[in-house]
C-alpha cells in the first residue's frame, strides 16, 4: 500500500479478534486493554488478509463514547491509513446519532495534532495520568509522558435547555 493507495477495507469486527500486537503500540498496558476491550466496538483496516489498524471505541453514555485505542502498523504509519480508519469510525458513529465522541492522548506530540486535524478540541486536561495509571513510566520523543489531554469532537449539538 502506497501513501496514494489508501484504499483499505474497513470492517467492524468482534473485540476478541482485535490484533493485541497492534493495540498494544497505543496502550503498552495488557491489563488496561484487556479491561475495556470486551464493552468496546472494534474497527479494523485491512490492506491484506490481517489488520493493517485497528480502533477501539467504548460507550460513555447512551450519545457519547470515548476512542480508547487508535493504532497503525509501525511500516505503514504517516501514510493517511490512520486517518481513513479515524474518519470511518467518525462516520459510523456520527450516522448512528452519537453526539460526540472524546479521547485522550498525551500533552504533545504526533497524536494530538492528528486528533486536533480531525476537529477534536482540547476539552480537559487528566493531571499525572500517566503516573497513576500505568507502573512503567511512559517516553515519547525522548520525554515522559505525564498529563493526558482530554479532546472531544462534537458530532450533534445537544438540544439548547430553556
Amino acid at each position: 500500500m502506497t501513501s496514494r493507495d489508501l484504499s483499505p477495507r474497513i470492517t467492524e469486527i468482534s473485540p476478541a479478534d482485535a490484533p493485541l500486537e497492534l493495540l498494544l503500540l497505543a496502550d503498552p498496558s495488557e491489563a488496561k486493554v484487556a479491561a475495556y476491550l470486551p464493552q468496546s466496538r472494534c474497527f479494523a483496516a485491512y490492506s491484506g488478509p490481517s489488520p493493517a489498524a485497528v480502533c477501539v471505541v467504548a460507550p460513555l453514555s447512551d450519545a457519547a463514547y470515548e476512542i480508547m485505542n487508535i493504532a497503525v502498523t509501525p511500516s505503514l504509519q504517516k501514510r493517511g491509513l490512520g486517518t481513513t480508519l479515524l474518519g470511518h469510525v467518525i462516520s459510523v458513529f456520527r450516522k448512528e446519532g452519537a453526539s460526540r465522541l472524546e479521547v485522550g492522548t498525551g500533552t504533545f506530540g504526533y497524536q494530538l495534532a492528528f486528533y486536533q486535524r480531525q476537529g477534536f478540541r482540547v476539552t480537559g486536561i487528566d493531571t499525572d495520568f500517566f503516573l497513576v495509571n500505568y507502573p512503567e513510566p511512559i517516553f515519547e520523543d525522548g520525554i515522559q509522558l505525564t498529563d493526558m489531554l482530554r479532546l472531544t469532537l462534537v458530532l450533534r449539538p445537544l438540544p439548547k435547555k430553556r
